[in-house]
């Protein structure tokens, strides 16, 4: 049972997956069903949380150590969950963020190889145990990621310079913690192109969506 009236849905996926260029027709999307929706973003989401964002994906803080980064992490999300979040939800709003906490189990833990439970332990107290409603994983090799990253133009930042057995590292996490966890993730192959990307997303949250009440849906296509 949800501890607020809101709804809360999080994006995730390695470097060059598209969540973020997901974000706007998913936004405009649901809005379009009636819905309010409150888009944000992990480290970020807040004046604070974009001033750490800064420090932890400044490319000359290289020397950084992972527990360094898992803490700043870790400070960047308690401001996010108590003044962007909590907010939104108890408002009734959509909230939905590119980024939240299964990103440090994924980057931080698996990608680090750090131990999971200690860092379990610091997101608990970080978060107040906020969890989210629904997360959507879009899959992607991290070779192809990184092309795609290359192709566009995208901006380097420090989480991008990581040698590959990092991002192959950070993938198995992801697809680890989907399948311990089937009723809050749900996977998009993201290998398909944009199109058919969004196509599957906004079936996964629609579907979520109308399960929970927030939005009507055809019967056939909440059980697919």
């Amino acid at each position: 049972m949800r501890k607020y009236p809101g709804y809360f849905i999080t994006l995730e996926g390695g470097e060059g997956c598209g969540k973020t260029c997901q974000m706007p027709p998913l936004i405009e999307f649901l809005r379009q069903k009636g819905l309010t929706v409150y888009p944000t973003r992990e480290p970020g989401g807040n004046p604070i949380g974009e001033q750490i964002r800064e420090v932890l994906h400044n490319k000359e803080n290289v020397k950084m150590h992972p527990r360094t980064e898992t803490l700043l992490y870790q400070a960047a999300r308690a401001q996010f969950v108590e003044e962007t979040v909590i907010p939104g939800l108890t408002e009734g709003q959509i909230v939905i963020s590119d980024r939240y906490f299964d990103s440090t189990l994924a980057y931080q833990g698996y990608g680090h190889q750090r131990d999971i439970r200690e860092i379990l332990s610091l997101i608990n107290y970080a978060t107040g145990g906020l969890t989210p409603d629904l997360t959507v994983l879009i899959d992607l090799d991290p070779k192809i990621g990184d092309e795609r990253k290359k192709v566009n133009g995208s901006e380097i930042n420090r989480m991008d310079l990581m040698p590959p057995e990092f991002y192959k590292r950070v993938r198995a996490g992801y697809l680890k913690m989907a399948k311990e966890d089937p009723g809050r993730w749900a996977i998009v192959d993201g290998n398909q192109s944009r199109e058919l990307v969004f196509a599957d997303l906004r079936r996964e949250i629609e579907n979520r969506l109308a399960l929970s009440g927030f939005i009507e849906s055809d019967r056939r296509s909440v059980e697919r």
